[in-house]
């Protein structure tokens, strides 16, 4: 071989090698330059909690009396406390016994009225039969009658009871046992 050739190969290779080289550091630079940029994150987070419609009453027993005449009464304040988050609106049934079918749950009257007895406002219920005590309606939604509490407030109400003078003998010894239920429910979103 000549020297000739023998130059023009090394060169050839030189070359060549030459231009991986550069290929090489062009690579390499190009895959620099993408992990020099600038970045940042962050990560905002969202708490929630629901609020609560919490009713109560107190006393738990708003009567018991005993010996009851005829023209004898009692009253008893009763408070509805709202100790929830959230105002409510609530209503009142009433379910009464007549165990002994003497039915004095229809002879005995009763008044509720707003405020603490012997009760300030109007009357939410007038003078009728304990056995059908109503205030408002238990049906969602806003009705006439339902009455509102705001959260951590309370609703005083003033029970009387009385037994007509005219109670005949019929209603001697006679016994009812009337339940009242509070039904509530939150005003927020709910017409």
């Amino acid at each position: 071989m000549d020297t000739k050739t023998s130059d023009s190969r090394r060169k050839r290779r030189l070359g060549i090698l030459g231009l991986l080289a550069v290929s090489a550091v062009l690579t390499l630079g190009s895959g620099a330059s993408t992990l020099a940029l600038f970045t940042a994150s962050n990560s905002p987070t969202a708490a929630f909690t629901t609020g609560t419609i919490d009713l109560t009453t107190s006393p738990s027993t708003i009567f018991t009396a005993t010996a009851v005449m005829p023209g004898d009464s009692g009253s008893q304040t009763l408070a509805v406390t709202n100790s929830g988050t959230g105002q409510l609106r609530y209503a009142m049934t009433t379910a009464a016994t007549n165990t002994d079918g003497k039915g004095l749950a229809n002879q005995l009257a009763l008044t509720i009225t707003a405020g603490t007895c012997p009760g300030s406002g109007g009357a939410l219920y007038g003078s009728a039969a304990v056995g059908s005590a109503a205030l408002g309606n238990p049906l969602q939604g806003a009705q006439a009658g339902d009455r509102t509490v705001n959260a951590g407030a309370t609703d005083n109400l003033c029970f009387a009871w009385s037994l007509p003078s005219g109670t005949g003998n019929a209603y001697q010894g006679a016994t009812t046992t009337a339940t009242f239920t509070f039904a509530a429910e939150q005003t927020a979103n709910n017409p």
